[in-house]
Order: C-alpha cells, then sequence, then structure tokens
C-alpha cells in the first residue's frame, strides 16, 4: 500500500512568524556595517575544500604505495599518477588563480596575466615534489632512528601524525616561498586540526626532522630549523613578545634551532635573536628567551621538598 503521509516543516510557535522575521531584518542590517566580517561575497577567496582535495591527491603522489583513491584506479601506476598530478595541476591553477587578487602586484592585472601567473607557480610548485620528498625520505629515516617504539617505515608513513604534519608542510612552505596567498596557510591549519601540530608554512626546517608523540606543538612562522633536529610534544618554537602586533609582521621573531637540537616535552623557545646552538639538549619544560652555546644542557632544576604527614 502506498504509504500516504507527508512530511512538512514543523510549525513555529504561536506568533513566532512575525518575530523571526524581525530577527532576519535585524541580521540582515548588521552586514550593513561595512566591517570585514560583513563581507558577503567570495571573489578572490580559494575554495577549502578544494585545497583539502589538493593535499589528499599530493600524499597519493609524494607516498604513491601508501595513499590511494578508488577515482584514480588503472593498470599502470604511472598512468595513475599522471591523472593525478594533472588533476593537481588544473585544481591547484585555478585556486592560485583566485587568490592572486589579493596579491598587490595582481590586484590590477587582468584575468590572463593572473592566470599565466598562475599557471607558472603551479608548474614550478609540481616541479619540486621531488625536493619535497628527498626532505621526507630523510624525515621517515629520522623518525625510524628516533623512536625505539615503530614497527618499522611503513608504520611511520602510514599512521604518525608527526610525519604528516611535516609532509603538509613541506607542501605548504614550497606555496609560501612562491608567493601564494591564503593556501598555504589553509593547509597549514587543515593539519594543525588533523594533528594538534601547528607549523607555519614560513617555518624553514631541514632535513631528517623528527617529532615525535606529534600534539601541541607550535614552531612560528620566523622559525628556522636545522637538520637532525627532534621535537617533542608541547613544544613551542615561538615569539617572544606580539604586543606590537602588524607592527613585527616580516620581522624575524622566532628562534633558530641548529642542527642535532633535542627539545624535550614542554619547551618553550621563544624570541628571533635567540639561537639554540648545534647538539644542544634543551629538557623538558625549560623556559628559554636566551641563545644558548653549542653542546649545552639546558634543564629545570626543581627544589627538593619535604611532605610533613600529620598523625592519623
Amino acid at each position: 500500500m502506498k504509504d500516504e503521509r507527508t512530511y512538512m516543516r514543523p510549525a513555529f510557535c504561536p506568533g513566532a512568524d512575525s518575530a523571526v522575521s524581525s530577527v532576519i531584518e535585524t541580521i540582515f542590517s548588521d552586514y550593513d556595517k561595512g566591517r570585514e566580517i560583513d563581507r558577503n561575497d567570495f571573489f578572490g577567496q580559494p575554495d577549502q575544500e578544494v585545497v583539502v582535495d589538493i593535499i589528499k591527491k599530493l600524499l597519493m603522489v609524494i607516498y604513491p604505495g601508501y595513499y590511494r583513491d578508488g577515482n584514480f584506479e588503472t593498470r599502470s601506476v604511472k598512468n595513475r599518477l599522471a591523472v593525478l598530478i594533472e588533476d593537481i595541476y588544473y585544481e591547484l591553477r585555478r585556486q592560485i588563480e583566485i587568490v592572486l587578487v589579493n596579491d598587490p602586484k595582481y590586484e590590477n592585472a587582468s584575468k590572463e596575466e593572473r592566470r599565466d601567473a598562475a599557471c607558472s607557480m603551479s608548474l614550478d610548485f609540481l616541479s619540486r615534489i621531488p625536493k619535497i620528498r628527498e626532505y621526507l625520505d630523510t624525515d621517515i629515516d629520522a623518525t625510524f632512528d628516533g623512536d625505539p617504539a615503530a614497527l618499522d617505515k611503513i608504520e611511520i608513513v602510514l599512521a604518525y601524525p608527526g610525519l604528516y604534519a611535516t609532509t603538509v608542510h613541506r607542501i605548504a612552505h614550497e606555496l609560501n616561498l612562491l608567493g601564494v596567498p591564503y593556501i598555504p596557510r589553509i593547509m597549514s591549519e587543515y593539519a594543525h586540526g588533523e594533528t594538534g601540530v601547528d607549523i607555519h608554512p614560513g617555518a624553514k626546517i631541514g632535513k631528517y626532522f623528527f617529532i615525535d608523540h606529534a600534539t601541541g606543538i607550535v614552531i612560528g612562522e620566523t622559525s628556522e630549523i636545522g637538520e637532525h633536529v627532534k621535537v617533542y610534544q608541547g613544544v613551542t618554537i615561538g615569539a617572544l613578545s606580539t604586543k606590537d602586533g602588524q607592527a613585527l609582521h616580516g620581522v624575524k621573531r622566532h628562534p633558530t634551532i641548529e642542527d642535532n637540537v633535542t627539545l624535550y616535552a614542554g619547551a618553550a623557545i621563544l624570541g628571533g635573536k635567540t639561537v639554540i646552538g648545534h647538539d644542544s639538549v634543551i629538557g623538558g619544560s625549560a623556559f628559554v628567551t636566551e641563545s644558548v652555546p653549542p653542546h649545552t644542557h639546558v634543564f629545570v632544576k626543581l627544589e627538593s621538598s619535604h611532605v610533613t604527614r600529620q598523625p592519623e
């Protein structure tokens, strides 16, 4: 028997129609104040979902034996990757073309000029994928060598959030170097949400980078990190003060970490003039705002305490 039931939107409370209409008008009038929050057009804004899709496709290109998508199945691995790379190129070129209107160099350029620039940037980025993979291969080695809990390198690629965050950073960093607005930061914040690791795409990170227990780590925009650096959970490589706000834009605000440095859990290294010398160790919960010479161990010394038990 045919189901004769009909589905209707539940009725408002008695007398609510006019009240809701009044609220709608109030909200609409709030849009007329000319603030940044009042923008209601999408011109010049990238599609965040497309940017995330680009990340996922890049993961399949960077790690061809680990990430897959049924939409791109073919008999030949190289054919599958060729389709992926072409798709990345098209999507990335389109998103870069959209955001370039926000770049002062292109805000008065014609659509054709922005398109040509986007084509060039996209191709330049794709040509850097071998470099990205070279660095990530060293990151996998550093993670395996530094973590006795790792079963093998396959487990690291498949399951370690530290490597995932580093991978997205290395992608975003190359786009940032090309001067692409917005897209690198969207990528880094996506990885931040997925892993709890917040790495600004401007940060410079050398080879053999290892993030262990990737949670609550912050690495600021102007940080410079050398090779063979190991970072544990809760570490901050940040600015000493940001009270001057935008006046500090472009100023080196974050530390330099030289080669072969270990930063243990909860350590905070702050300030653009702070340099942690090579082969140093910064202990857990240390708060460092001055430079440390090479081969130095910094740790927090706890004062001894005595507990007196009261008679029961």
